[in-house]
């Protein structure tokens, strides 16, 4: 990607314009144009408007009902994405060449200028803009189609008109999610159609054989009906996600990226661990203001990678770390990730039920990356010293009102609010809190007070609706799919193919249960790594979910495990783009950090395994009541530390392999949850503590030091070097040289 050497990591905070550069090369979504002046600038006021119209939704819906409200919805957004978004397909090489300028701290003012004056929209896509706009508002207009109940009315017996102007949405979408995600989510778009075109030439007697649709049937039941574009998915991106991007909008305004990172430091300053920790409290507080894993962990790392390395933390260890810490944020209430949205509306509970089933797992998580982090300190012998005059309560008394917001959230959640008006009155507050935090910092020049204040209002309001862009495209187009398999019954069949697989192999219940919660997680897992998380849900679920559900899974722990699993998609080789981002930024090897950050959140690999396995694991997800959710916690948390010992190599010392097979084998057997597996798991755990002290009584002679602290070494790059100076950090596998001349990004 770029001539840049691992050494070349920057050493300083990564400026905000570089970070952009590199979340637009690394993220799941493609990068944005950069506009000139007077059309960002008119971009945006078309994006506030938006905006207004969607609070105004909140508390005053549309009489005409919610699919009206959806057609006006994408109206709106869709034309944006052919102007924020580029045509062509050299995209990612230009923001990779963006990104080696940033991690390189070379990118110039005179380039980017440049980049800006030619990136504005071409006549076709004001072409595109205006066709996507008459599509997409077609059903509403009376002076086209007659008018919003007019085409309603029409379900089943679409005329000509409405069949070309569906078709030609279709198209657009098509188009739109192209540009915003790539090419694959396309594809598998256009997969789904043919197949329900064709499905008829498919022999009776094969599995997915259905009579087929035409051209017709399909475009009805896309446009026309509430299963289609304006389904679920899009419900949800037009009611719950773009809401809360406009609060994480408002939160990154007011400064709470700062205020949380600052925090974090000051709450954990006396510790040897206390950068490690910092990353891991930090992304979990910054995924309220980022719904993305690979955004969040490269804004974090630009701040906490030059403490980290300065502590002595491996580029590999820090890169795994910062990319485990910013999928947390989307594993963890209050906020999580889109999709957790779409699981409400799916399986009609409310959002608080849904953050209230992933407090044990995200509790879990986030022991194992803490455990994690202990370990690393103690073999890397992290040497941190704090800032002076790092304090907790001045930074707290500064910005507590970040807290407040949130908290407002939870509680009304709890107290049965709607979630939308629940972030509604949340956003209000952190604006509030904002202006009056502006008009103390200024009041000695009064007149700045009001274009600051206007600046967050605004800007917050348009950048909602500007991060909304490619979850709308890609929504809309998971519709598709959706219809797909709802109207040819084709999730069913699949479904059937998974348990059959499974029964291969076994007659017994509990070994097809097994085998199909792995085959699922394998498929969730590969199916995460070439489409966006929202999208892999979605589609995971119309397929996976109803073979977990036929064979006895509750919906709560299917729906979870098939989120967690999207998720991790982030963080799975051979994408991991979580961690390709960190290797940008620290300058590590990129497989390595890839197995660093397999190494810090293995629990969420494996826990939702346990929620599924047997019944008294779904207590993990609160469906065994409250006691049933305390002691499978309990005796999940030894799994997770025999899993941290495991692939730490770490107990009291250094554990060798004897040690740390036993405790994955504990660990395994724990997370069964069964009285039996248990005996055995806390049996071998016990057993591989007793193996590690008698292998280790020796008398830790200077020479017996220098062995260790050899055998160190070598771990971390090789004899003569220190943790420092590491290219790798050993814990993991890796197939590549060492990082000397190696460009930092790439494979």
């Amino acid at each position: 990607m770029s001539g840049r050497t691992a050494e070349a990591a920057p050493t300083g905070p990564v400026p905000q314009t570089d970070v952009d550069d590199l979340i637009a090369q690394y993220d799941e979504e493609l990068p944005q144009r950069t506009l000139t002046r007077r059309l960002d600038l008119g971009v945006g006021i078309v994006c506030f408007v938006v905006s207004l119209f969607v609070l105004n939704q909140v508390f005053f819906p549309l009489r005409q009902g919610n699919q009206f409200y959806l057609m006006w919805f994408l109206a709106f957004v869709l034309p944006l994405v052919f102007i924020c978004y580029r045509p062509g397909f050299g995209r990612k090489a230009e923001a990779a060449d963006r990104a080696a300028e940033a991690a390189a701290g070379a990118a110039s003012a005179k380039s980017r200028t440049k980049r800006a004056k030619n990136d504005n929209p071409s006549i076709l896509d004001w072409v595109l803009v205006v066709i996507t706009f008459l599509t997409c508002a077609y059903p509403v207009l009376p002076f086209f189609s007659g008018g919003f109940n007019e085409f309603l009315n029409r379900q089943g017996s679409l005329t000509t008109l409405d069949v070309i102007m569906g078709g030609v949405l279709l198209l657009l979408i098509l188009e739109a999610t192209r540009r915003t995600t790539g090419l694959i989510l396309p594809i598998f778009c256009i997969v789904f159609f043919l197949y329900s075109y064709y499905g008829s030439y498919i022999p009776v007697n094969w599995p997915g054989s259905h009579a087929g649709q035409n051209f017709d049937q399909i475009v009805n039941a896309l446009y026309n009906d509430a299963s289609g574009f304006y389904g679920i998915p899009l419900d949800v991106a037009a009611t719950y996600i773009v809401l809360f991007t406009i609060y994480g909008a408002v939160l990154d305004k007011t400064g709470a990226a700062s205020f949380f990172i600052d925090l974090s430091f000051s709450l954990f300053k006396k510790s040897k661990a206390a950068p490690g920790r910092t990353v891991a409290l930090s992304g979990f507080l910054l995924g309220t203001v980022s719904g993305s894993g690979t955004a969040t962990a490269v804004s974090l790392g630009a701040v906490t990678w030059p403490v980290l390395k300065k502590a002595g933390y491996p580029k590999e260890n820090a890169g795994g770390m910062l990319a485990a810490s910013g999928i947390g944020a989307i594993l963890s209430p209050p906020t999580l990730g889109a999709a957790a949205f779409i699981i409400a509306e799916l399986l009609n509970v409310s959002y608080g039920l849904v953050l209230l089933w992933a407090v044990v797992p995200t509790l879990l998580y986030y022991l194992g990356i803490f455990l994690a982090i202990e370990i690393d300190s103690r073999k890397i012998e992290v040497d941190y010293a704090p800032p002076p005059g790092l304090r907790s309560w001045p930074i707290f008394k500064k910005g507590f009102y970040h807290f407040i917001s949130l908290g407002i959230i939870v509680v009304f959640l709890a107290l049965g609010m709607a979630p939308f008006k629940a972030v509604v009155y949340a956003t209000l507050v952190g604006i509030g809190f904002g202006i009056i935090e502006i008009i103390l910092a200024r009041r000695s020049e009064p007149a700045t007070i009001l274009s600051a204040v206007w600046d967050v209002f605004y800007g917050a309001l348009s950048t909602g609706i500007r991060s909304v862009l490619p979850v709308t495209s890609v929504c809309a187009a998971a519709g598709i799919i959706v219809s797909t398999i709802t109207k040819t019954g084709l999730g069913q069949v699949i479904s059937d193919i998974l348990i059959k697989g499974a029964q291969a192999f076994s007659d017994d219940p509990t070994v097809i249960l097994i085998l199909t919660c792995i085959f699922a997680a394998v498929a969730v897992t590969v199916l995460g790594l070439a489409v966006p998380v929202t999208a892999s849900f979605i589609i995971s679920w119309v397929i996976v979910g109803p073979a977990l559900i036929t064979l006895g899974v509750p919906e709560a722990a299917a729906a979870m495990f098939i989120f967690y699993y999207a998720v991790l998609s982030e963080v799975s080789p051979p994408t991991a783009l979580a961690a390709v981002a960190s290797s940008a930024i620290t300058g590590g090897r990129v497989i390595a950090t890839m197995w660093q950050a397999c190494k810090y959140a293995i629990p969420a690999f494996l826990v939702p395994l346990a929620f599924t396995f047997t019944p008294e694991g779904a207590a993990l997800v609160a469906q065994g009541g409250f006691v049933g959710a305390v002691w499978t916690f309990f005796v999940s948390a030894f799994a997770v530390a025999a899993l941290a010992a495991g692939a730490g190599g770490w107990i009291i010392r250094r554990a060798g392999w004897p040690e740390r097979v036993l405790c994955f084998l504990a660990a395994g057997a724990l997370l069964y949850l069964q009285p039996l597996s248990m005996t055995v798991g806390f049996a071998a755990l016990a057993l591989a503590v007793v193996i590690h002290l008698l292998l280790r009584r020796k008398p830790a002679t200077a020479s017996a030091r220098g062995t260790e602290d050899g055998t160190a070494a070598s771990a971390n790059g090789g004899p003569g070097t220190s943790a420092t100076g590491a290219a790798g950090s050993g814990d993991g596998p890796s197939t590549e040289p060492p990082s000397t001349g190696t460009p930092a990004g790439t494979n």
